[in-house]
C-alpha cells in the first residue's frame, strides 16, 4: 500500500501544484487513499519531497533532484521494467532482474532508504536486501511485488 500511495503522490505533484500536507492528504483521499496527516508527513520525508518556487511565485512540493534525475521515478520505472521476481527467505529479500539490470535497480532502491532495510548487495541479474527482521522482509516483498508488471 505504501509504494502505491507514494507512487500516487508522485503522480499528483507532477500533475498539479500542491503546497500543503493537508491539500495532499485531501487529493489522496479523492484518489481512494484515506491517510492521516502524519502518514503524509512521513511519506514526504521518505520520498525527500521539497518545496520549490514555481514560475507563478507559489511554493509547491517537488521531488528532490540528484544528478538531474528524480530518484523515486527512477526506481519505479527501473523496477517495473527490469525485475522478474521478488521473494524472501528469513530476513533476506531476493530480487531477480533481467541480465545486467540488478545493480541499477539496487542503486535506485538504496536511494529511497526503505524502512527496515539494513543494506543491499547486487550482482548482475540478482540483488538481495537484508531486512531488520523477517516481518520487515515479508512487508517489503509484498510492497515490491505490487510494482511488478506481470
Amino acid at each position: 500500500m505504501k509504494v502505491k500511495r507514494q507512487a500516487k503522490i508522485l503522480e499528483i505533484i507532477q500533475r498539479q501544484p500542491v503546497d500543503t500536507q493537508e491539500e495532499l492528504q485531501n487529493l489522496l483521499k479523492d484518489e481512494g487513499f484515506h491517510v492521516t496527516q502524519a502518514t503524509v508527513s512521513r511519506d514526504i520525508k521518505e520520498m525527500r519531497l521539497i518545496k520549490m518556487l514555481d514560475p507563478n511565485g507559489r511554493y509547491r512540493y517537488s521531488v528532490e533532484r540528484r544528478e538531474g534525475m528524480q530518484i523515486s521515478s527512477k526506481f519505479h520505472s527501473l523496477f517495473a521494467d527490469a525485475v522478474l521476481t521478488v521473494q524472501f527467505a528469513g530476513n533476506i529479500v531476493v530480487i531477480k532482474c533481467l541480465n545486467g539490470m540488478a545493480q541499477a535497480v539496487c542503486a535506485a532502491m538504496d536511494a529511497l532508504h526503505w524502512d527496515g532495510l539494513i543494506g543491499t548487495l547486487a550482482g548482475d541479474d540478482t540483488f538481495i536486501g537484508v531486512a531488520a527482521s523477517e516481518q520487515k522482509a515479508m512487508e517489503l516483498t509484498e510492497e515490491l511485488k505490487k510494482l511488478l508488471r506481470h
